[in-house]
């Protein structure tokens, strides 16, 4: 083998061992520095599927409202379209373009702006107070 065919294999083995200890590294941490790893045994509670330190307050299987997806969709959405502006700003730094690419850009987000009112108008950004009675 050449020289350059040796050095892109050592290139990936270093690669593949640095996303090794990435994945690896934070459990073997845990496990070193936790003061016990039989906590749920010593609290009683090898029963709960989570340890968290509180109790439970219902059943696992409740209705989440649809407000909460429509807003996480709404933040995706706009999320994302966060991500456009940046490529965005970045390719209109000609001087000699500077109101065309405002408007642009102005357009972009005015249409953004209107999602949000239409979101806003169909009242998915009120949430209404649930009461959980505890079982």
């Amino acid at each position: 083998m050449d020289q350059h065919t040796l050095t892109n294999i050592v290139y990936v083995a270093i690669f593949l061992i640095g996303a090794l200890l990435f994945g690896v590294g934070p459990i073997i941490i845990v496990k070193l520095l936790s003061p016990s790893s039989h906590t749920r045994n010593i609290a009683g509670k090898t029963g709960q599927f989570i340890e968290c330190g509180m109790e439970p307050i219902g059943g696992a299987w409740i209705r989440f409202g649809i407000v909460y997806y429509l807003y996480a969709l709404i933040f995706l959405a706009f999320d994302v379209d966060v991500l456009f502006l940046f490529p965005v700003a970045v390719a209109y730094n000609s001087p000699e373009f500077v109101v065309r690419d405002l408007v642009e850009v102005l357009i972009f987000v005015g249409i953004l702006s209107l999602a949000v009112v239409y979101a806003w108008v169909k009242g998915v950004f009120e949430w209404e107070q649930r009461k959980y009675h505890h079982q």
